[in-house]
């Protein structure tokens, strides 16, 4: 396969996953989504933030939300978040707890 095709075809693949996400599951909270996978939706603006920045692209952290979210997040979250309970709270804290230093970003 050559770079070109796997690139359409790993942005299709964040484009679905994306839509899984947003459309598909939006009463999934981030804070599961980081508890079980370490990521959330906010990881996700964030890295497109990061890609932007290293290609010369100048994109806030606000900016990148807003264009995953495609609204922005505070309109998002108010629609969609609920506050976390003391279980997903200390859920998160231990599964942060766990993981590797490195990958406590």
């Amino acid at each position: 396969m050559d770079d070109a095709t796997r690139t359409e075809i790993e942005a299709a693949a964040f484009r679905r996953l994306r839509r899984h996400l947003m459309e598909d599951r939006p009463e999934v909270q981030n804070i599961d989504l980081m508890t079980l996978a370490g990521f959330c939706r906010n990881c996700l603006s964030r890295w497109m933030a990061e890609a932007a920045a290293e290609r010369g692209v100048a994109m806030t952290e606000a900016e990148a939300r807003e264009d995953f979210y495609g609204m922005p997040y505070k309109d998002w979250k108010a629609m969609h978040q609920t506050e976390a309970d003391p279980e997903q709270k200390a859920a998160f804290e231990a599964a942060m707890a766990a993981r590797p230093e490195a990958d406590k970003t």
